[in-house]
């Protein structure tokens, strides 16, 4: 998966996006599939191309493999995002809501450093619970689930031999369009 991952980064270079309040975020990122994840100052969105204007790699199958075993549900995703935490990376609590059907499960692979992974509400506020999420684990949020305030709090830098600089790639599929 690693490989496969190098590769579509190779296509699909990680960027540290900006928000659309101006901050930078922490989290560098890619994509695969018919469309990827982008922000901006003009806001959150999918879009069909990269920022460079070139199209988005293919969804690697070993990522489509878990799809299929996971998810529960007979459709492909079409957005494979690509999340790459360094030392000190983190992403706050959030929904993923972007996509035009918020039915369809969103599947989120763990490689590398350990992450501590905290879900709450689907509303904001409210009691959290946080999980360590290791090198392998994969997490489904869907029904009820699916439109829960989640984030990563911190990853413990260098606690997994997988990538040889540390460092943690989250990988999230989902249907977007």
């Amino acid at each position: 998966m690693v490989g496969d991952l190098r590769d579509v980064a190779a296509k699909a270079p990680l960027r540290r996006y900006e928000t659309p309040g101006g901050k930078k975020m922490s989290v560098r990122m890619s994509a695969a599939g018919k469309v990827g994840w982008v922000t901006d100052r003009a806001g959150y969105r999918y879009d069909s191309l990269q920022p460079d204007g070139e199209a988005w790699p293919e969804i690697p199958i070993a990522m489509l493999d878990v799809w299929s075993t996971i998810s529960g549900v007979d459709r492909a995703p079409d957005s494979c995002l690509v999340n790459f935490y360094g030392e000190g990376s983190k992403m706050g609590l959030h929904q993923d809501r972007d996509e035009v059907d918020l039915d369809w499960p969103v599947v989120s692979i763990s490689l590398g450093d350990d992450a501590l992974f905290r879900i709450g509400q689907v509303t904001r506020g409210g009691p959290t619970q946080s999980i360590w999420l290791n090198s392998g684990d994969v997490a489904v949020l869907s029904g009820a689930a699916r439109l829960a305030y989640h984030g990563i709090d911190r990853i413990r830098f260098g606690s997994s031999s997988l990538l040889p600089d540390g460092g943690r790639i989250n990988v999230t599929m989902r249907v977007a369009g």
